[in-house]
């Protein structure tokens, strides 16, 4: 009830009648009650002020007033009492939440560089709970190979004034490495002062986790590479024959000029220069050989794909040309650079060549014609196509091509599509497969084409380190 009650008399007011509380307060001499209900400032109702008295009576208007200051006095006392309660369990939470989360707090005001932290962030730096923070103290914990990017951009901070994100790492006192992720938001007080709020995020244990998937990944694409060269067995045995019986054919010869009387110095000079041609055929091949069999760590570096593309249709000729594939290229002429690790590029090109070389084997009624392309594609990409004129793709499968270990081949492992798009999302790029309008099916990657384009999938404005580039550095 919302309004105050007043009871004259207990003994005789007819709503006390069936109370169970009548007896009780007759037991104990009680005879009048007022009550008046404890209103919040929004209106609710947060308890109830009573008076009892031994005899009957009624309040005074001078009673009445004492009445209203006490509840009102009452109502300041609760509501504050459960605000700081409310305020206790919401930090709490938020402590809480920023240990399990290892993300901590602060503000940075600029003028002053008084910098105020939560408990977590003096945990993720390893301060005593006592000390007070400052831009030196900070400095103190930074790794020594990422001090000089720290400094610029607390220059940039100090002098911007909007919301920033920066990643960089601390050298810790038992020398273990932490990775921090940083955001912060900028504005101004009234008197114009710039003053930083931002949460600082331990990701150790995420850059290791990928450091460590990146390298799981590197020993699954050895394997997937290692397979395609069992594949590739009778194209290299062709490609490095072919030199090396010249090279016997035209040594051959050389000696019967050289033999002749008199020597033919001419014609074996001439026989020499094939035989240093056909030597240095059989070394690219080699040298092309080992470098996609390698097992190496990934390299960011500009990548030519139209160039790319032709070394593994060159490598690959000759297996295509045994299943009497037709091998079509329309490889555009302005393409532009890419960025990304030249070998696990040409690995996906290997993978889907063969893959459509596959696809066509039991094609006998038309023409087994693979169709190579390049192009620029839209947001600053560049894109390669592979389509063939095999037996196509059903519906079910274009979603389950890529996953792990599945595949549509008596013989085959289900790894090399898989790795395929795990090396091009790597290269922030995408990988997908199409049926043909007609038969066959193609399936294409796009992957970026500058720094820049890398740069902005990854947030627009953002002031970055290339500190992360070292997960899994001490």
């Amino acid at each position: 009830m919302k309004t105050q009650v007043i009871t004259v008399d207990v003994e005789s007011d007819p709503l006390w009648q069936a109370s169970p509380f009548r007896t009780l307060a007759l037991a104990h001499g009680l005879r009048s009650c007022w009550s008046t209900p404890i209103y919040s400032l929004v209106g609710q109702v947060l308890g109830t002020f009573a008076i009892l008295q031994r005899k009957p009576a009624s309040p005074s208007p001078l009673q009445q007033d004492l009445i209203a200051q006490v509840t009102h006095i009452a109502s300041i006392a609760i509501e504050r009492t459960q605000g700081e309660a409310a305020l206790k369990r919401s930090e709490a939470f938020l402590a809480e939440g920023q240990r399990l989360s290892l993300t901590g707090t602060f503000s940075w005001r600029v003028a002053t560089d008084q910098i105020t932290g939560s408990e977590e962030l003096y945990r993720i730096f390893e301060f005593d709970p006592g000390v007070s923070v400052t831009i030196e103290l900070i400095v103190s914990r930074v790794h020594p190979e990422d001090i000089l990017a720290v400094h610029e951009m607390i220059d940039r901070a100090r002098g911007a004034g909007s919301d920033f994100e920066y990643e960089h790492r601390l050298l810790m006192p038992d020398h273990s490495v932490k990775y921090l992720h940083m955001v912060a938001h900028g504005s101004r007080d009234p008197d114009g002062q710039l003053e930083y709020i931002g949460a600082i995020q331990d990701v150790t244990q995420r850059r290791l986790s990928e450091a460590t998937l990146g390298k799981v990944r590197s020993e699954l694409a050895h394997v997937a590479r290692v397979t395609s060269l069992g594949v590739l067995t009778a194209s290299i045995a062709h490609e490095v024959s072919q030199p090396l019986s010249g090279i016997v054919t035209n040594a051959a010869t050389c000696l019967r000029m050289l033999n002749a009387a008199p020597p033919n110095v001419d014609g074996a000079r001439e026989t020499a220069l094939r035989t240093i041609r056909d030597g240095s055929r059989a070394a690219d091949v080699v040298t092309r050989l080992r470098a996609l069999f390698a097992k190496r760590t990934a390299a960011n570096e500009s990548v030519d794909l139209n160039e790319a593309t032709r070394e593994v249709i060159a490598l690959s000729l000759s297996e295509l040309q045994r299943n009497r594939v037709i091998v079509r290229e329309n490889l555009a002429e302005d393409l532009p650079s890419v960025i990304g690790d030249r070998v696990q590029l040409q690995q996906v090109m290997l993978n889907l060549f063969l893959n459509a070389s596959d696809a066509m084997s039991d094609v006998e009624d038309r023409p087994r014609q693979l169709v190579i392309r390049t192009e620029r594609d839209e947001g600053d990409r560049v894109r390669l196509t592979v389509q063939d004129a095999g037996v196509g793709l059903e519906a079910e499968a274009v979603d389950k091509l890529f996953d792990a270990f599945y595949t549509t081949k008596s013989d085959g492992m289900g790894i090399g599509l898989s790795v395929s798009r795990s090396i091009i999302e790597s290269h922030h790029g995408r990988i997908w497969a199409a049926s043909n309008d007609g038969p066959g099916a193609t399936f294409s990657f796009c992957i970026p084409c500058s720094p820049q384009a890398v740069t902005d999938a990854s947030g627009q404005g953002a002031i970055r380190t290339p500190a992360m580039a070292h997960a899994g550095q001490p």
